[in-house]
């Protein structure tokens, strides 16, 4: 079935529905979608692009939800992923030239560092006194912008990046960085799918039923997200953080627990 055995897909399924769970609360959610399907066999490049499918199901899901809610400020939220999208592209092509693996030990320092902060400071996920709009609008698309370019070259915890920075440096309300955050991640998830179709390295009806249960993760998650903010978004991302570290530690030493 897909290509993949039922014992596979009753492995695959409940993470993918993990992931879009956790990814509409707090971002992050590629750091289970991902190795969700390469633990079921998938070469690295298809999994990649199987899982940009089923993510874009459910990062669109989330992004209308917040969108009814008027939690995406149209403006912002618009030059954002104009900006996002073109620190992608460069990312990507810096990608090609560093080594990962530097990257990789600064994210070492840069994880545990923003793992605190979040911690002990909880007005990171809290409401800070606004900037003037134009402020607030060169500071989010610089961001958007610089972390694009992380999506690009490197790309687990993207979201969880994002919604951090917009609160804390460009004084957006957590709702509405949330919103922007999943605009963003909708924009470049779909330039991602496009891209991974043309190389054929995607399995289009794998990616599109597992999408369902991304789908289904995410829905549940704005759920719970609407009903109570600060106490399910912030421990959310310290184990979102927890997890990532885990995951770039074992990279650097070369461990594999796939």
């Amino acid at each position: 079935m897909f290509g993949v055995s039922v014992s596979q897909l009753l492995i695959l399924y409940p993470l993918i529905f993990l992931s879009g769970f956790v990814d509409s609360i707090a971002g992050g959610g590629g750091l289970i979608s991902l190795p969700a399907y390469m633990i079921i066999g998938l070469p690295v490049h298809a999994a990649r692009g199987t899982n940009k499918i089923s993510s874009v199901a459910g990062t669109a899901t989330a992004t209308i939800r917040f969108a009814k809610k008027g939690f995406i400020p149209v403006k912002e939220a618009a030059f954002c992923v104009v900006f996002a999208l073109a620190g992608s592209f460069i990312g990507t092509k810096l990608g090609l030239l560093v080594d990962e693996n530097i990257f990789k030990i600064i994210m070492l320092v840069i994880i545990p560092a923003t793992a605190a902060y979040v911690w002990f400071h909880k007005q990171s996920i809290e409401e800070k006194t606004p900037y003037s709009s134009g402020i607030t609008l060169i500071i989010a698309v610089s961001v958007a912008f610089i972390i694009g370019m992380y999506d690009g070259f490197y790309g687990p915890g993207t979201g969880t990046f994002l919604i951090l920075l917009l609160t804390g440096l460009a004084h957006i309300s957590i709702d509405k960085a949330q919103g922007i955050s999943k605009s963003i991640n909708m924009a470049t998830n779909a330039i991602s799918v496009v891209v991974f179709l043309l190389e054929g390295q995607a399995m289009i009806l794998l990616g599109l039923t597992a999408g369902i249960f991304s789908i289904a993760g995410s829905i549940l998650g704005t759920k719970l997200y609407f009903r109570d903010t600060t106490r399910i978004v912030r421990p959310i991302m310290i184990i979102v953080l927890a997890v990532f570290f885990i995951k770039v530690l074992l990279e650097v030493l070369n461990i594999s627990i796939i």
